[in-house]
């Protein structure tokens, strides 16, 4: 992976502080703002920017992540998709990812995955309420703070009545978490994200994708009822309807968030281990910002390294179920 000659020192009004991540589609830093509150700012690499419909989905990442308000996602603070090198600097969320906490730390108790699932309801309801479909939503997009989940990239999300902009026959996700509409080029909405929340569940609950992984998941997406195996019974029982591959047959948000809400004496938000983590970032970064102000940008401890991979992952993921659904079929 090709790196910078040398960290930027500002990017926008934002002071760099270290990098966290590198990836294909460029890096990720930790800034402070001008009153030091901790931001996370995604630049562009320069390979990309002469690349016409890579700036227009970068411009409609920014307008769909800059609509959406709410409690459980991670709010847009500033951004300049015209820029010479393009940039987005979104609020630093101190808290691992659901997918690096269940490897870390296994899957989530019963209490934990409805807390859990009522976050990401309500998540997802703050972005339909956009007029957004997320289209993208994994373990890997959802951070786990200490008040509750948020959910992040939108790199690929749409629009209600914007245009696509996706090559003919190239269709953009994740598999283990995508849709049977997704995976055959069919019309996505909001039953989209409720097959792909019931999947990011399923995960929570077993560490694993109710299809699996590997070069035929699309397959079973779109033919085999999920592996739920593991899941609590009474969980299991509202995750079914909501992999369903009839769209028609998935529930709506509102009521599946008054079956998800957990009961009055379930423990509180977060579990332990997310808990521990979330302390040790905190501490890390409270000693990295009290760092000189004038010392060189470097890469950050990697307990720090919290959604930068998920920031570098947006608008990479269409080749790689390109090809992953052109090998099933």
């Amino acid at each position: 992976m090709r790196t910078p000659v040398s960290d930027p020192l500002r990017v926008g009004g934002y002071r760099i502080v270290g990098r966290l991540g590198s990836g294909g589609m460029g890096w990720v830093y930790l800034a402070r703002s001008r009153a030091g509150r901790p931001v996370a700012v995604k630049v562009v690499r320069p390979e990309l920017v002469a690349d016409h419909d890579f700036r227009l989905r970068f411009a409609r990442e920014v307008a769909a992540a800059s609509a959406v308000s709410g409690a459980f996602t991670a709010a847009v603070v500033d951004a300049d998709p015209d820029a010479d090198l393009p940039w987005l600097a979104t609020m630093y969320v101190p808290g691992p990812s659901l997918s690096e906490a269940v490897r870390s730390g296994g899957p989530l108790t019963e209490p934990y995955l409805r807390r859990l699932g009522a976050g990401l309801a309500e998540a997802l309801m703050a972005i339909h309420a956009a007029g957004i479909v997320h289209r993208d939503l994994k373990p890997s997009n959802v951070l786990l703070a200490a008040d509750g989940p948020r959910v992040i990239d939108f790199g690929i999300s749409r629009l209600a009545g914007s245009s696509s902009i996706t090559q003919a026959g190239i269709v953009m996700g994740t598999p283990p978490f995508m849709s049977p509409e997704q995976l055959t080029g069919g019309a996505v909405g909001p039953p989209t994200d409720v097959f792909a929340l019931g999947g990011v569940l399923a995960f929570a609950a077993t560490g694993r994708s109710p299809f699996g992984a590997g070069e035929h998941v699309a397959l079973r997406v779109q033919g085999e009822p999920p592996d739920l195996d593991g899941v609590p019974e009474e969980l299991r029982r509202l995750l079914v309807p909501c992999l369903a591959k009839d769209q028609s047959v998935r529930p709506a948000l509102g009521p599946l968030l008054e079956l998800l809400a957990p009961d009055d004496d379930a423990p509180p938000w977060p579990p332990p281990s997310v808990a521990a983590a979330i302390r040790a970032r905190e501490r890390d970064l409270d000693s990295r910002q009290a760092q000189d102000p004038q010392a060189p940008a470097a890469s950050v401890p990697s307990c720090l390294q919290l959604h930068a991979q998920a920031l570098l992952d947006a608008g990479l993921t269409d080749a790689m179920v390109a090809g992953a659904v052109a090998r099933d079929r």
